[in-house]
């Protein structure tokens, strides 16, 4: 049995007392872990009473160890451990002043005592001196937007309850509250002049789908709810829930505050950027104002509206056109294309086009991947960025001749629990400001001029400086179903040594059209942490290797060809002489669960699974989850019931009947997107078929499991014990 590891010359430093203290609580910790294991062993999953007491006992037990380290100088534990995620803090959002001297940006912090993640706004100068908050507090703080002198600051914050719009004047600190509107608002966007904001917010429709009279109720009478009406194709969506009858809308209210005044009209979500032109006077934004909307994943078009509302529509191509962006001279707008054809993965262009729609043109047409956030360099180029082999940078194309060239690779570390690429930039003023981590450590800010780069922050500096982390290491191999090359990654424990073999978990990527790349992952360095070897690659099927490789499984997913992908991976990294053959393990989430729950229906070569949020069974998640519309189009070659075999072939409950995988199961009980019902029926059959299996609820989450702290650790702890338990 494989036992968490112990630094013994780490503990031999330390007092006796020191020792007899530490004991002490990993006797409580231990004691807590065999009562969790036991009551699992009985009853086959967790009670309900008993799951919120060990829940409580843990993050209780991990903030017992946080104080007591914290009053023991020096005895802050080498390696990533639970608790640590609580001290974790993320820098994201950078915003450049309009003169370039001063970033603002948004840094995320997690709170212990009420398991949340808070946002606050802080400001630094491009030299790295001045660093202080802006505004930070219990409250969240967001979206920092300057205004176009650079002298005022306009962000969300909920300090009065609801997200509300503010402006802070940056020479006094004094602070307006600007709207007092009942839902939260986004897409910040200061006008040319300065005098009027935009944002984007919805809105209650009062559609009803007929009429009902129902009695009078007598005066004091205490009756059930009234019933709810669902109309719409779209009624449902992931951390939302059911959805009432609302859309989208435009908004302006003045920079110095009065009353916010609805632009846009109709049943219809107008999203997205929105960018002003040269007068003030228009803004420009993307939407499908079609009465086929629902139906229509795959189209929208950039329109125009004035301070009357008079809308005018700019494009008219099949496809999404969106998030445009005015040229600083008012002639242009660049934008975001897509193609309208039916497939799970399209790339997205950058266009430019005259300001009335004419001459339009593809400058990223040179470009296999998909480009987002453009910032205009004067009126002669653009700014975007692209992920490229899992790294995400910044490059330049000229207007002219549509020339590019790279500014900065690197960006990254925003996304905390797995190493999913992220990381975003801003720019004016010839000053670039972007998030950057390296693989022990999430996103700081870092600033460019020129060819001069430099760390503004050290957000984790006093959680990871003393502390070793697994080193990541690259790789690349064929799969052994077709040659395709793969490429990956793995990461070694923080103490590794060489003439060892250890055992080994590959953990799988959601999406599928996403990507993983080198970047800090507290759920796979924790993993590392307990002396594992940790694999995960970008199967095909990933972004940001062309789209060829990314629709490599369109209509395959999941299937033999991603299971041979992982699988020629494992083999590869058992012939560099790294792991143990006999000790390997699979875990996933979401499209990562989906081919965890495939994979243990192809062999029997791993000891314990944790399929964590899945699809098991397509015919049933895309008539119950909230992305149906959008993916039968998209991933299937027809309706459930006129491609019945194709359906069933990719649902892993298809293969169930080979499964003898000891296996976990985890998914949020409000998840909409992989609905808990997908999980039920894994679990039900694999009992049937005796197959040793836990499910895992996790209450109050949706799809994103591990948005709360207290979560992302329990996820992490839940994966880890179970195969342990199976070594």
């Amino acid at each position: 049995m494989m036992h968490r590891s112990v630094n013994f010359n780490y503990l031999k430093a330390q007092p006796k007392s020191a020792i007899l203290r530490m004991n002490t609580l990993a006797f409580i910790i231990v004691f807590l872990g065999v009562q969790a294991s036991s009551a699992v062993a009985q009853n086959g999953t967790v009670g309900k009473e008993f799951a919120q007491s060990f829940a409580q006992s843990g993050v209780s037990g991990a903030a017992i160890i946080a104080q007591e380290n914290k009053a023991l100088t020096g005895l802050a534990h080498p390696h990533f451990q639970p608790e640590d995620i609580f001290e974790l803090e993320v820098a994201s959002d950078p915003q450049v002043s309009p003169n370039g001297k001063k970033i603002a940006y948004v840094r995320r912090s997690n709170d212990i005592m009420d398991d949340t993640t808070r946002a606050s706004i802080w400001i630094v100068d491009v030299s790295g001196e001045n660093h202080r908050p802006v505004i930070s507090s219990q409250k969240n703080h967001y979206s920092p937007r300057w205004s176009p002198d650079g002298k005022r600051l306009a962000y969300v914050s909920t300090a009065e309850g609801a997200p509300q719009l503010y402006v802070r004047w940056m020479d006094t600190g004094q602070t307006a509250l600007v709207t007092n509107v009942a839902s939260s608002l986004s897409s910040i966007a200061w006008s040319r002049d300065g005098k009027t904001i935009a944002f984007s917010m919805s809105v209650a429709s009062d559609e009803k789908p007929f009429s009902v009279k129902m009695p009078a109720k007598p005066k004091g009478a205490n009756w059930a709810d009234s019933f709810q009406y669902i109309t719409k194709a779209r009624y449902q969506a992931d951390g939302r829930g059911l959805l009432d009858p609302a859309y989208t809308q435009i908004f302006i209210v003045p920079s110095d505050g009065g009353s916010a005044r609805q632009l846009s009209i109709g049943n219809f979500h107008h999203s997205g950027t929105l960018s002003w032109g040269a007068d003030s006077e228009h803004l420009y934004f993307s939407a499908n104002r079609s009465e086929n909307w629902e139906y229509e994943p795959n189209e929208s078009d950039i329109y125009s509206i004035d301070m009357s509302g008079a809308l005018q529509q700019i494009s008219n191509a099949p496809g999404l056109e969106n998030n445009p962006v005015v040229s600083p001279n008012g002639k242009f707008i660049a934008y975001s294309k897509r193609d309208d054809k039916n497939l799970a993965y399209r790339n997205r262009y950058l266009h430019v086009m005259d300001i009335n729609g004419e001459n339009d043109k593809n400058l990223s047409a040179s470009v296999d991947n998909a480009v987002s956030n453009f910032h205009w360099k004067g009126n002669a180029g653009i700014y975007y960025q692209q992920m490229v082999r899992g790294v995400t940078q910044i490059d330049y194309v000229t207007l002219a001749s549509a020339k590019h060239s790279n500014i900065t690779n690197g960006l990254g570390g925003v996304s905390l629990g797995r190493p999913y690429t992220s990381g975003t930039f801003d720019y004016a003023d010839a000053t670039f400001a972007f998030t950057k981590g390296r693989h022990d450590s999430p996103a700081d800010i870092f600033v460019q001029q020129g060819s001069k780069q430099a760390q503004l922050t050290q957000l984790n500096e006093d959680l990871f400086g003393h502390k070793t982390l697994g080193a990541i290491e690259e790789f690349t191999y064929n799969s052994s179903i077709d040659g395709e090359e793969i490429h990956g990654w793995y990461i070694l424990p923080p103490d590794y040594d060489a003439s060892k073999k250890y055992p080994l978990i590959i953990e799988i990527h959601g999406g599928p059209h996403l990507a993983y790349g080198p970047h800090f992952t507290a759920e796979l360095q924790r993993m590392a942490a307990e002396g594992y070897i940790v694999f995960y690659n970008n199967h095909r099927g990933s972004s940001g290797y062309g789209e060829r490789f990314a629709l490599l499984l369109q209509n395959k997913y999941s299937s033999k060809y991603d299971f041979a992908d992982h699988m020629s991976g494992i083999d590869a990294l058992i012939e560099k002489g790294l792991v143990n053959e006999e000790r390997l393990y699979i875990t996933g989430g979401s499209a990562g669960g989906i081919a965890t729950a495939y994979a243990i229906g192809l062999t029997d070569r791993f000891k314990a699974a944790v399929v964590a949020k899945p699809v098991i069974n397509w015919l049933s998640k895309v008539l119950t989850a909230d992305s149906g519309l959008s993916q039968i189009p998209n991933q299937f070659p027809g309706m459930p019931w006129e491609e019945f075999e194709h359906y069933w072939e990719r649902s892993p409950l298809s293969l169930v009947g080979n499964v003898t995988t000891p296996t976990m199961l985890i998914t949020g009980v409000d998840d909409k997107r992989t609905p808990m019902s997908e999980t039920v029926q894994y679990y039900q059959a694999l009992k049937l078929l005796k197959v040793d299996t836990v499910l895992v609820k996790v209450p109050g989450a949706s799809h994103a499991i591990a948005n709360r702290p207290s979560h992302l650790v329990g996820k992490i702890e839940n994966i880890l014990a179970w195969f342990e338990k199976y070594e």
